[in-house]
């Protein structure tokens, strides 16, 4: 008698420790699929940007001449060659890359509660690789997402910003720290002429927020 409840407690539990890992499994597994899809759609949004940029180029420059013969400026109003599309409803402004964290990632117009669950965003400054200084928020999630793994990047790595015209600018990370969420120093810092960016996200446990100094070089 006692075996028989002893074996159909087993069974019990048995398939109770089944399902959660079937449930763990599948919720691991949804994850794994949601950052895959939404890096698909942000590779997408910036292919499209690319070929929307190389249109405008080919149709400016009908004949292929170098561009060095044909004259172009890259922040001149008045300029056909901008790229000017919405990602998931919101203006895109270019795009970051970060190949030491792998990330490639719109940069929103504006940053909001809604547009911060997208992607990341331009928040403060002189606007994508202006002269001076460039803040671009970013969630962590802690899935590697958006600016999850921010915290990896170490001075002298590379962070790349590419323009509504095109333009692709460099930038090296020469300073790493953690701050208050209060603390907007950085916005107004004085970049003696050159361009700079800086990039924003909370700690893990949201207590701090991790800033990324970088500063345009050459390759």
């Amino acid at each position: 008698m006692l075996n028989k409840k002893y074996n159909k407690t087993l069974t019990v539990l048995l398939v109770i420790a089944a399902i959660a890992i079937f449930a763990l499994f599948g919720f691991w597994g949804y994850k794994i699929y949601e950052k895959y899809y939404k890096q698909k759609q942000a590779d997408q949004a910036i292919e499209q940007w690319d070929n929307q940029i190389e249109r405008k180029k080919r149709s400016t420059n009908p004949f292929n001449l170098s561009l060095n013969d044909v004259y172009i400026n890259s922040y001149d109003s008045d300029s056909d060659i901008r790229a000017s599309m919405t990602y998931k409803g919101f203006t895109m402004l270019g795009y970051i890359e970060i190949p030491k964290i792998n990330l490639k990632l719109p940069v929103l117009a504006r940053s909001s509660e809604r547009a911060l669950k997208v992607s990341v965003c331009y928040h403060f400054g002189a606007g994508l690789n202006r002269i001076g200084n460039t803040v671009i928020y970013g969630h962590n999630y802690r899935d590697g997402t958006f600016f999850s793994n921010l915290n990896q990047v170490t001075n002298d790595d590379l962070v790349y910003i590419t323009d509504e015209t095109g333009t692709r600018i460099p930038y090296k990370v020469y300073n790493v720290y953690q701050t208050t969420p209060e603390d907007a120093d950085y916005f107004y810092r004085d970049t003696q002429g050159k361009r700079e960016i800086s990039l924003s996200t909370c700690t893990d446990d949201v207590s701090y927020r991790t800033i990324v100094w970088a500063r345009e070089t050459e390759e």
